[in-house]
């Protein structure tokens, strides 16, 4: 096992690392950018090193310096967390070139998986459904005819994107030639690369998503599914594990997750991302090569630690589960609170936190790297941290949630958990009645 890792993030997800680290006796060393330097992965990290100003491309993304500074401090592997270089195939590539265990999937596994086009061509392969849809299209009459043959609305993707950026609805042939540049240099801006692929866009339908661990040997399983379906402009809120969908078609997700994942020999945590529509039809959309924001509720209720699992694997120690070892009980939700006021547009809210208290008893588990007196910096993501809970039924995980968000208190920026309440109180959310559109059509928010 690794004496000492060095972890490329920040925030809740650099604390999550450094724990589960720190219990398995390894040191950690924690990059951070200036306006990072008073966060606690830094206060609690056994060494941390400035690797620039705030700005992400001048430090979270600054490979020469990060790379320096595992060299520097001595550190064996690199974890990068979620975000930034966490699916940066040149970056994993430039750890093993420098001696490093880049903590993760192989970068030739990243290339193949981390666009969406790449995806969908596995996928195919792989036997496990797609949305009607097209590769990397080279011009916008080739979108035209694209869109003509899967018909309208259709939705434009950034082929390397991810986080809900870099996509748009397209209805007509005049909006199409119109937004197709838009897309890619939407693309270019976020991404680096302007690649845009075309799917049919589809109205109301769940988000499901199967996680995965694999040895990189073809050793591969799956650690139950998550529903992610409560989203603003497609990202996340709220996700919750196991998801409410008919057992038959619960397992064939899930066979298609593990069927494609082995497909590559996968090495690592993955995450396989499914649209199921109203009639029961699921579709492959993406694979997320690195730990999910949401692994937490996966872990709620299997009992495991995926850091742990993580550092095994990259370590060479293999993965001795099989799927029977799996055993997952009861239910877990996870509210991603966040500095956004949704009256407004969930307009971020950076500033000062002059008080903090989270929820605690029975079945409740916090993810936060905030504390009374820390300053939200204006220029990373809004995330203050997750609330998660568990129980045995999903009604009383709803229960148990709603009860843990009325004794969070946060006083100084907006934050989410007015919206989450709402949404705990829900009758549709109550019995299960979950798409995508869920905010504007039950909440008109």
């Amino acid at each position: 096992m690794f004496k000492k890792i060095l972890i490329a993030n920040r925030g809740e997800i650099a604390l999550r690392v450094i724990r589960t680290a720190r219990e398995m006796g390894i040191k950690t060393v924690v990059v951070y950018s200036t306006a990072d330097e008073k966060s606690l992965p830094v206060l609690l990290a056994d060494e941390s090193v400035c690797v620039g100003p705030p700005a992400s491309n001048a430090s979270y993304l600054n490979i020469p310096n990060i790379l320096s500074a595992a060299l520097m401090t001595g550190a064996e592997a690199v974890h990068p967390g979620y975000g930034f270089m966490a699916e940066n195939p040149d970056f994993a590539e430039m750890c093993r070139e420098h001696g490093l265990v880049f903590i993760g999937p192989t970068p030739e596994s990243m290339r193949a998986l981390g666009s969406k086009a790449g995806g969908r061509e596995i996928a195919r392969q792989s036997n496990v459904p797609t949305v009607p849809g097209t590769g990397v299209l080279g011009s916008v009459e080739d979108a035209l005819l694209a869109a003509k043959q899967i018909g309208y609305p259709v939705l434009l993707k950034a082929s390397a994107g991810g986080g809900g950026r870099g996509q748009k609805v397209v209805r007509t042939q005049e909006e199409l030639r119109s937004a197709f540049g838009q897309a890619q240099e939407e693309a270019r801006l976020y991404f680096g690369d302007p690649a845009i692929i075309m799917e049919k866009f589809l109205e109301e339908f769940r988000h499901v998503e199967v996680q995965v661990m694999g040895d990189g040997q073809g050793h591969v399983i799956h650690i139950g599914e998550r529903d992610c379906s409560i989203q603003r402009r497609n990202q996340k809120l709220i996700e919750e594990a196991p998801s409410t969908l008919p057992e038959s078609l619960r397992q064939e997700i899930l066979d298609a997750g593990v069927r494609l994942a082995k497909h590559v020999n996968y090495a690592g945590a993955g995450t396989l991302e499914f649209i199921v529509d109203r009639d029961g039809n699921y579709y492959f959309m993406e694979m997320n090569t690195r730990i999910q924001v949401e692994h937490t509720v996966s872990e709620m209720i299997s009992g495991l630690d995926f850091v742990k699992l993580q550092l095994q694997i990259a370590a060479g120690e293999g993965l001795s589960l099989r799927q029977e070892d799996i055993k997952l009980r009861g239910h877990a939700i996870e509210c991603r609170i966040n500095a956004e006021d949704p009256d407004k547009d969930f307009r971020p809210a950076a500033g000062r936190i002059d008080d903090v208290h989270f929820a605690g008893g029975p079945g409740v588990r916090v993810d936060s790297h905030a504390y009374t007196g820390y300053v939200i910096p204006p220029h990373y993501d809004s995330l203050i941290g997750k609330l998660i809970v568990h129980h045995d039924t999903r009604q009383d995980a709803i229960a148990r949630m709603k009860r843990a968000l009325e004794e969070t208190v946060i006083q100084g920026p907006k934050t989410t958990i007015p919206l989450y309440i709402k949404i705990m109180e829900n009758p549709f959310y109550k019995r299960g009645a979950v798409l995508t559109n869920f905010l504007k059509t039950r909440l008109e928010v």
